[in-house]
C-alpha cells in the first residue's frame, strides 16, 4: 500500500473516532445522570429509551441564532471554538488503539507530544474570555487559567511517573511494558493523573471556570448555537482523551484475553469504562471552591505525584 494512502486511511480513521466517540459519551452521559437523578426528559425523544436525545441537542443547537456581542473581538471570539477542539485531535493522532501499530502516528516521543499539545486548550479558555468583552467570562477564563496551569504540575508528574517505569516516552511502548501488578505499584499516579485530568478538561467537580450559579456559564456565557455546540463537543473529547489517556498510561491498554486479536475492543471497553466514572463524578460530588480546588493540588497531589515518582525512581534503580 502507497505510504500517502495508508496515511490518508489513519487520518480519516482518527477522525471518524474524534466525530464519533464523543457522541456515544454525550448519549451516555444523559442516560446515566437520567437514571441516578431520576429524570424523565433524556427518556423520551425518539421513543425506547430516548434514543433521539443527541439528535434533538443537535438539531436545538443548529436553529439556534448565531450571536457575536457588539463589543467582543469578533476574529478571535469566532476563533476560540475551533482552538478548543484542535488540540484534542492531535492527541487522538497518537493513542495506540491496539497492536501491530493500531495507531494514527505513532510518535516515539508520543506522551511528551499528549502533555505538549493538551496544555494548548487553556488558550481558547483565555481568548472566548477575553474576547467576549463580558466581565463574568472574563472571570471565569482568569478561574480557567489558574485552574489550568496549577493542574499541569500534578499531570505531568504522574505522566511521567509511568514512562520512567516503562523506560520510555512512546505510549505504544508504555503499553507493552505494561504489567497487571502496576495497578498497585503505579496506584497513585493513576489516581492523580485521573483527577488532575478531570481539572484540566474542567468537568464538575472542578467547573469553576463555567460555575453557572455564580459566573452565568463562565467563558462561554457569550457564545449561542454551534460556536457553543463545539465548546460542549470539546468537553466530551476531552472525556474521551483523558479515558483513553488514562487506559494507555495505567490500565494496560489493549491488553486482555486474545489480546492479538481483540486489543483494540479492550481498548475501546476500558476507556468506556473510565468515562463512567467521569459521568459518576459529575452526578455525585457539588463543585469545590475556588479555596478547596488549590488546596487540592498543592497540598495533596504535587506532594502525592513526587512521592510516586521518587519510588518509582527508587524501584528502577533496584531493579
Amino acid at each position: 500500500m502507497p505510504i500517502w494512502l495508508e496515511l490518508l486511511i489513519r487520518v480519516a480513521a482518527v477522525l471518524v473516532a474524534f466525530l464519533v466517540l464523543p457522541l456515544l459519551v454525550g448519549q451516555a452521559e444523559h442516560k446515566v445522570m437520567a437514571h441516578m437523578q431520576g429524570r424523565l426528559g433524556p427518556m423520551y425523544a425518539g421513543a425506547f429509551h430516548g434514543w433521539a436525545q443527541l439528535v434533538a441537542d443537535g438539531l436545538k443547537f443548529v436553529q439556534k441564532e448565531d450571536v457575536t456581542p457588539r463589543d467582543a473581538d469578533r476574529s478571535v471570539f469566532r476563533l476560540a471554538p475551533v482552538i478548543a477542539l484542535v488540540p484534542y485531535l492531535l492527541v487522538l493522532l497518537v493513542i495506540p488503539l491496539g497492536p501491530n501499530d493500531l495507531v494514527g502516528q505513532p510518535l516515539d516521543v508520543g506522551l511528551f507530544f499528549v502533555l505538549a499539545v493538551v496544555g494548548v486548550g487553556v488558550l481558547a479558555v483565555l481568548m472566548s474570555a477575553w474576547a467576549s468583552a463580558n466581565k463574568y467570562s472574563l472571570l471565569g477564563g482568569l478561574r480557567g487559567a489558574a485552574q489550568l496551569l496549577g493542574y499541569e504540575l500534578p499531570l505531568v508528574l504522574a505522566a511521567a511517573s509511568v514512562a520512567m517505569a516503562a523506560g520510555t516516552l512512546s505510549l505504544s511502548g508504555i503499553v507493552e511494558a505494561w504489567r497487571p501488578w502496576w495497578l498497585l505499584w503505579q496506584a497513585p499516579a493513576m489516581i492523580v493523573f485521573f483527577v488532575a485530568g478531570l481539572a484540566e478538561i474542567r468537568r464538575p467537580p472542578f467547573d469553576m471556570p463555567v460555575a453557572d450559579s455564580e459566573l452565568v456559564f463562565g467563558y462561554m456565557t457569550e457564545y449561542t448555537g454551534l460556536r457553543f455546540a463545539f465548546f460542549l463537543l470539546a468537553e466530551y473529547v476531552g472525556i474521551v482523551v483523558i479515558a483513553a489517556l488514562t487506559t494507555v498510561l495505567f490500565l494496560g491498554g489493549w491488553h486482555g484475553p486474545a489480546d492479538d486479536q481483540l486489543g483494540w475492543l479492550w481498548t475501546l471497553l476500558k476507556v468506556f469504562a473510565v468515562a463512567f466514572v467521569i459521568i459518576w463524578l459529575r452526578v455525585s460530588y457539588p463543585r469545590l471552591r475556588e479555596d478547596q480546588l488549590q488546596r487540592l493540588c498543592w497540598l495533596v497531589l504535587v506532594p502525592a505525584s513526587l512521592a510516586q515518582l521518587v519510588l518509582t525512581a527508587a524501584v528502577r534503580v533496584a531493579l
